[in-house]
């Protein structure tokens, strides 16, 4: 026995075994993006398809791909079965090859002030 675990047909002898890439490999060891800063809710959109270009990681490929619609960074990790910080790095890499566009989430307003919340208090009292 050789203790080799292909199978005779070839391929992976465990799919689930999961990423055969550590995230570390898959940003070079960053852990944090080159460029933007990314909270997990932040929008993500693709600015071209994944095949209009040559030079990224397949890991970015994939990530162009989801994003065609805007989709939230914890979104994408879900997807992509990657740590947020790996997909955050990557986008960093996409957004300074403006190859993505990002928006933040809704600015704080801050909290509502004392006479509306009574207000809402009274109409849900009348209720």
């Amino acid at each position: 026995m050789d203790g080799s675990s292909a199978p005779a047909g070839g391929g992976w002898a465990q799919e689930d075994a999961g990423p055969t890439v550590r995230p570390y490999a898959m940003t070079s060891g960053r852990t944090r993006p080159a460029r933007g800063a990314f909270d997990l809710i932040s929008i993500v959109m693709a600015l071209r398809s994944p095949a209009a270009h040559d030079g990224t990681v397949p890991e970015a490929e994939q990530i162009l791909r989801c994003c065609q619609l805007p989709v939230s960074v914890a979104e994408l990790a879900a997807r992509l079965d990657l740590p947020a910080g790996t997909v955050k790095v990557l986008l960093g890499d996409l957004l300074a090859q403006q190859l993505i566009a990002t928006r933040s989430p809704a600015p704080d307003l801050g909290t509502p002030n004392r006479p509306i919340l009574q207000a809402v208090i009274h109409g849900l009292r009348a209720l």
